[in-house]
């Protein structure tokens, strides 16, 4: 009898009661697209490529280590080899989940440590289409977020959420995100102007299983005004490295360790 009443109980609560709400969605994406492993590490080729078609390339190192839960505290750091004018540059940040970010840049050609200031952070990362935000991530809290509607893309169903900023801190008024039900990966990003206009678009080019994560190994940002876009292919790609927490420190800002950036 008990059994049957809960049964009952269950068929008429509304749907909406069984739903994974947005915020819920765009945690498990965050978790998935940025917080996978206790720490990570990737050779990295941005290609930029400008709408008549000339390419410039970045290669870089780039390693991330967690500190605490899922969405907590992080570090970043990154070495470039090419091309030859920021060849030995290095680019630190420290993400917290509740402020602003502290990022670092060694610009070798001055043997200076240059610190980024916080309203910086949709400033172009190297030249490219991603910014510096892009890269280590939008804190959750930062925006609204809405469940637009549920479709398929590229044969995978996804939750389509439409994430608000709360603030005037960024160059867009939204975001639609379509994110994979199965691996919670962002698949594409629409980010649309202050006009209502669509500006950037991202997307998931290539994902791979890498140590049991599906991890996006190909992806590509575009300017949709300039014409001008960036692919990203990661490749020596490896999860739980054993990162010291050493790294993250303005002496190897300018002397990375050998082994950690090859």
């Amino acid at each position: 009898m008990i059994r049957y009443l809960i049964f009952l109980l269950a068929a008429l609560l509304p749907f909406e009661a069984f739903a994974i709400s947005a915020e819920d969605v765009m945690k498990k994406s965050q978790a998935a697209f940025l917080y996978q492993g206790k720490d990570f590490k990737a050779r990295v080729m941005m290609k930029l490529i400008s709408k008549s078609g000339q390419e410039r390339i970045r290669e870089m190192t780039m390693l991330r280590k967690n500190y605490g839960e899922t969405g907590g505290d992080q570090k970043f750091f990154m070495y470039f080899f090419q091309p030859a004018d920021v060849k030995d540059m290095t680019f630190m940040v420290y993400k917290y989940p509740a402020k602003d970010d502290d990022r670092w840049l060694f610009v070798p050609a001055i043997n200076m440590v240059r610190r980024i200031a916080a309203q910086d952070k949709t400033s172009s990362f190297v030249g490219s289409d991603f910014t510096y935000e892009d890269v280590s991530g939008r804190d959750i809290q930062d925006d609204t977020h809405a469940l637009v509607k549920e479709e398929k893309l590229a044969g995978k169903d996804c939750y389509v959420i439409k994430s608000t900023p709360k603030a005037g801190d960024v160059d867009y008024s939204y975001k639609l995100s379509w994110v994979d039900k199965g691996s919670f990966l962002p698949l594409k990003e629409e980010y649309y102007d202050k006009k209502g206009e669509l500006s950037r678009a991202f997307s998931a080019d290539e994902v791979k299983d890498i140590k049991g994560f599906p991890t996006i190994t190909k992806r590509t940002m575009k300017n949709l005004q300039s014409g001008h876009r960036t692919e990203v292919t990661y490749t020596k790609t490896d999860y739980n490295a054993g990162i010291e927490d050493s790294l993250f420190s303005e002496r190897y800002l300018k002397q990375p360790p050998k082994k950690w950036i090859e």
